[in-house]
């Protein structure tokens, strides 16, 4: 079902990041992880659709989607960096694989942690993130979404990555074999993995033959 939203808020994350805050539809429904199809409630844009994460909590009286904008493509994210409160979206049904299934390992890479955000305020919001542990690799420092929320929320359990820049307190390596293998000692939990599709599919490869089964593994297929 297709809902107009009007956009209430919007506000700068980084660079290249804002954060969007919708009315949300009475009776709406989503599952911290999941995604809907969003387009432009303006003319010829109505059906240009691009599948976004909600990022707030399901309580919350507002939706909201936190967006990267790819300038350069010239497309729905330029786009969506342009408009104003005011302006309106349209939001579809909820979907996704992505969503909790117990504690575990978190493995993002740049804007794949759109989806992990609902899910680990959620676990937060409800005393549950212990024994949770986030891996979030980006290329700066600049371009990590929500650093300081991230820290509050995760303490000693974020673990962030550089694969540009060497910088004090970060990692600054490839999460490949040798990485998982030297920072993950139980290959018996569930592993969460969201980024670019060549991270996802070489991850997903990597842990399971270091040991994960398949079942363990949530990714968007």
């Amino acid at each position: 079902m297709d809902n107009v939203v009007r956009i209430n808020e919007i506000f700068q994350v980084t660079h290249d990041v804002k954060c969007f805050r919708t009315e949300k539809p009475a009776g709406y429904k989503f599952l911290p992880g999941q995604a809907t199809d969003l387009s432009i409630n303006k003319p010829g844009l109505e059906n240009e659709t691009r599948p976004f994460t909600f990022t707030a909590l399901t309580s919350e009286p507002y939706l909201e989607f936190t967006i990267k904008r790819y300038a350069d493509r010239h497309g729905i994210t330029d786009k969506l960096h342009q408009l104003k409160t005011g302006d309106e979206l349209i939001v579809r049904d909820s979907w996704g694989a992505i969503d909790y299934k117990g504690p575990g390992y978190f493995i993002a890479g740049g804007a794949g942690i759109t989806p992990f955000i609902a899910i680990l305020r959620s676990l937060h919001h409800k005393n549950k993130i212990e024994d949770n542990k986030l891996f979030f690799s980006n290329k700066t420092s600049a371009d990590i979404i929500y650093k300081e929320e991230l820290i509050k929320i995760l303490g000693k359990n974020v673990v962030f990555i550089l694969t540009r820049d060497r910088t004090e307190g970060f990692e600054n390596k490839k999460v490949d074999e040798k990485f998982i293998r030297k920072n993950i000692p139980d290959f018996n939990r569930h592993f969460y993995i969201c980024g670019p599709d060549p991270m996802v599919n070489e991850l997903v490869d990597i842990l399971q033959k270091t040991g994960a089964s398949t079942e363990a593994l949530v990714f968007e297929k």
